[in-house]
């Protein structure tokens, strides 16, 4: 598969790139734009300002420009929190997408939105304070609504974005389960 994979709201730290690596061990081209020009953030407080500031239209701008050069090929759209929605927003615009893999994050799901079957997979915590019960059942139907075949994958104690071993919210364990479904999604597409 041709994945790309989008950094969460920390920037486009070490963990993206070792999950990039993951992937491309399992024989995936994978590409890890940086949509913060550089700017990493030690603190989620930091990194939501610095987005902010950046905005939502010129963060989706700047992805539209790095996946474009590759979305002839069918692209597998991913991400990390922050990166996740962008994942998505791009997947459900892009008709040659191949699939959705979505890690600690969702987001809004336009009224109009449609797709063919396309694949989805979310990996989040739970509880999520980010992806509270009642957004992610309504985002869950939107998706339905919208065409997608979405799997949600919960895990118990774990913290946000549990899968950076830098981060205080880290789970080995979970992050483990994460990564050995998500393979066997991206095998399956």
């Amino acid at each position: 598969m041709n994945i790309m994979l989008f950094h969460s709201t920390y920037g486009l730290r070490p963990a993206v790139r070792a999950a990039a690596d993951r992937l491309r061990a399992a024989g995936h081209e994978v590409w890890t734009p940086d949509l913060f020009d550089g700017r990493t953030f030690e603190t989620v407080e930091e990194g939501m300002a610095f987005k902010d500031e950046t905005g939502k239209e010129e963060l989706i701008r700047r992805a539209v420009l790095a996946a474009a050069p590759y979305s002839e090929r069918g692209l597998v759209y991913a991400g990390f929190s922050l990166g996740a929605a962008i994942a998505q927003t791009l997947a459900l615009g892009d008709k040659k997408a191949r699939g959705l893999l979505l890690l600690h994050g969702t987001s809004d799901i336009a009224a109009n939105a449609s797709t063919d079957g396309l694949p989805v997979q979310l990996h989040v915590a739970e509880p999520d304070p980010f992806e509270p019960d009642d957004w992610l059942n309504a985002w869950y139907l939107q998706m339905g609504r919208a065409g997608a075949d979405v799997e949600v994958h919960r895990y118990a104690g774990a913290g946000h974005l549990y899968t950076d071993p830098g981060l205080p919210d880290h789970d080995e364990e979970a992050a483990e389960a994460t990564w050995r479904v998500a393979l066997g999604f991206l095998d399956s597409l």
